[in-house]
Formats: structure tokens, sequence, C-alpha cells
């Protein structure tokens, strides 16, 4: 018997009982054994496997599934988790299955697609539990255990379905019967628009403490509902991408990517590296002849463009975390920076005092030490100023930081390096 066989066999076996190991099996197989196995089981339970897939294997499988089998198990999905394996696949192939699935479906998922990863809109389920202010609590509570979902508030329209109110289902499930929600809801909650920033909707639900936040269109028409998972889900996507993007990474850009995508979308930002890095050797160039007789000055000038680099990194990962967690604006720019002063200061005087006493003893000058640690200090302070300033300065630009930061930074931090040592050693030339 072949190993894939086997494997199959040990999935169909597993994965009615324990489906997240038995999806871990078909994760071994190729596409066409994934897809022939999904096509043997009810929709429910194919629906429940590809939700555990990963993201790239379950889109593959979406893509080749017949069409009768891809429309049902699309229907079982959470709208969300189908339109996000959707939104993988080429165009022609997305508007195929959209096609095959019934006019209501399609339109959901469609809307979703539509709306970028990034805004409200794009983490929002379509579903949600929406009332007039007339239906009674035991009509909710009818609802509400049909949908077997987990919904932790009904939410109240007027004719035009707009938003007007919200019962949380607990406070639902203690009324009366025949109480309307009208009688219940709490008034005007907090909503977000579709196409609001995941940053705004993140402040939004933890001022707010809620456990779903209900998502209107500018004419404050209910158009889905965002549930707590799914806005840590998107939270933690979103910040594992700004890591990638402060380091010349796509956000688009997987491990599976493609060797073609992964070259367009790095090769710009190697090539602007490339430049800054140009302007660097500038710097040290113009030093040429004090490099040329103090030979040691280039031994020892990584030294300080390290401790430079490092200062200024750590400045600017606790910069952008603020920003991203919206602990910090703009506005407090000069809080945040005089912080990042001091700390320079106190660490640049601690880790030169440490160079220094190396550095004489390793070359017994006291001119050289002297200039290094003064070139150390220099250079932190700096370092720590920049890592805390460039990403507001980029954010009033109105430029992505996490995109341009680290590339900025490195420039800013690789030039102060080398100017303040090699310009400290020309002027106490003498000395060395």
């Amino acid at each position: 018997m072949s190993s894939d066989r086997l494997t199959r066999q040990l999935a169909a076996s597993a994965v009615r009982r324990y489906p997240g190991e038995g999806a871990a099996l078909l994760e071994r197989l190729g596409t066409d054994d994934v897809t022939g196995f999904l096509e043997e089981i009810e929709p429910a339970l194919a629906a429940d496997v590809l939700g555990r897939l990963t993201p790239h294997r379950a889109a593959d499988a979406i893509e080749t599934l017949g069409d009768e089998h891809a429309s049902s198990i699309l229907g079982a999905l959470e709208p969300a988790r189908a339109a996000g394996l959707l939104a993988r696949l080429e165009a022609d192939a997305q508007r195929e299955r959209l096609r095959r699935l019934t006019p209501t479906l399609a339109r959901e998922l469609g809307e979703l697609i539509s709306y970028s990863p990034g805004v409200a809109g794009g983490i929002m389920d379509p579903r949600v539990s929406a009332f007039r202010s007339d239906a009674t609590a035991r009509e909710a509570l009818s609802e509400v255990r049909a949908r077997k979902g987990k919904i932790h508030d009904v939410f109240v329209i007027d004719s035009a379905g707009r938003l007007t109110g919200a019962v949380a289902v607990p406070e639902l499930a203690l009324a009366e019967p025949e109480v309307t929600l009208g009688e219940l809801a709490r008034p005007s909650p907090a909503r977000v628009q579709a196409l609001s920033p995941l940053d705004e909707v993140v402040s939004v639900a933890d001022e707010a403490r809620l456990a779903s936040l209900p998502v209107v269109d500018i004419g404050e028409r209910l158009l889905g509902v965002i549930r707590y998972a799914d806005l840590l889900t998107a939270t933690q996507r979103d910040a594992t991408a700004d890591l990638q993007t402060m380091v010349g990474v796509s956000k688009e850009e997987r491990a599976f990517s493609s060797a073609w995508f992964a070259v367009r979308k790095r090769l710009p930002w190697l090539q602007i590296n490339l430049a800054t890095a140009f302007l660097a050797s500038a710097v040290v160039g113009l030093f040429e002849d004090t490099i040329a007789r103090f030979t040691a000055l280039a031994i020892l000038l990584p030294v300080v463009a390290g401790q430079s680099g490092n200062t200024g990194a750590q400045a600017l990962a606790v910069t952008m975390r603020g920003l991203a967690l919206r602990e910090i604006r703009v506005r407090h720019w000069f809080s945040v920076a005089s912080k990042e002063l001091a700390v320079g200061t106190v660490n640049g005087t601690a880790v030169a005092s440490v160079t220094a006493l190396g550095v004489y003893l390793w070359s017994g000058s006291a001119g050289l030490a002297v200039v290094i640690a003064s070139a150390m200090i220099c250079s932190m302070v700096i370092a720590g100023f920049a890592g805390a300033s460039v990403p507001m300065v980029l954010i009033l630009l109105k430029q992505d930081p996490a995109a341009a930061s680290s590339i900025v930074l490195t420039t800013v931090t690789d030039v102060v390096g080398f100017l303040t040592f090699l310009g400290f050693a020309t002027m106490a030339s003498g000395m060395l």
C-alpha cells in the first residue's frame, strides 16, 4: 500500500473524531488527494476540515474541487473564511466560483472580497442577527438558537436598516418572552464604518469593551459584525505584516509565495538599500586620508556603527509598537523623543566607558579611546532620537512608517556613526 493511500485512510478515520489531526494528515498529501478526500465527505465536515488546513492548501483545494462540491463547501464555511480563500484565487477562477453560488451568498462573499483586509469590512461577518424594535425576546432567542453560532449580541434596526440599538444575548435570555427589543436595547451602540482602518476598529472595540462590534455603511445601515476573535486574528496578522514591511518585504508575501513574486516585491527595496549603502560609503570616503594614516579606525568603525544601529532599532521598535497599539500619537513626539534622548545619553555613556577601556588596553592610545567614546555617545544619542522620530515624521508625510522606517533609520545611524567617529578622529588626529 502506498504511503499516500495509507495517509488518506488514516485521515479518513481521524477526521470525524479529531478533525484537527485529520487536517494535519491531509497536509502531507498532494492537492488532488486532498480534493478527492473532500469530495467524498459531507459538505459540513469538508468545510470544517478545509477551515483547518493552511490557507494556501485550502485555496488550492477550492480551486480544484468540482463545481458542485466547491459550491456546497463554500456555503458551509464561515463567510469571512470563504471570502479569504476565494481572495487567494486568480480573478477568473474567483468569478467562476462566485457564479456557481446562490445569488445571496455570492453577493455576501463578493462584498467581503472587495474590502481590504486592513479595514473593518474585510474582517466582518455579514451574517448578523438584526431585528426590528418591535420584535419580542422570544422571537429573537428563537433566531439565536437557530443560528447555533457564537452570538454575543443581537442588533436593533429601524425600517431603513439603520442601526439603532443592541441587546446582549444573556440579557435577552433573562427577559420576559413578550418584552420587545426596543425596551431592552441599549441605544446608539458603538460601531465602525466598513472602511474604518484596523487601528480605529481596535481603538473603538477597546474603549467600548464589546465582544462584537457592529459595522455600518455611510448611511448607518447595518452591514455586519466583527467578532472579538476575528479582530484579534486580524490584529496579529497586521502586526506580523508590519514586521515584514520593516525589512522591505511585502505584506502579501507568504512562506509559500512563488520565487518570482518574492523577487518582484523585495528587489526594489534592496535597490533602495544599495543606494543608502553607497551614501554611507561616501561618508567614509570623505575621510580616506585619515583612515590611511590610522588603520585602527577601519577596524573600530563597525563597532560605533553597530551600537548606533542597535540603539536606533530599540527606539524604533518601542515607538512602532506604541503607534500600532495607539498608545501614542504624533502629538506625543516631544515626550517620546525626550525619553529616547535621555536613554541614549545614559546607555551611550555606559557603553562608551567600556568601549574606551577596551580600546585603550588594545591600542595603548588614550586619544583613540577618547575619540571612540565621544563618537559612541553622540551617535547613540542621535540614533535613539531618530528611532523615535522617523516613524512619526513618515506619518506626517502620509507614508507607511512600517514600510520605510527601517531603511531611513539604517541610513541615519550608519551616516551618523561613521561621521562622528571619523570626524572626531580627524579633529583629534594629533592625539592618535
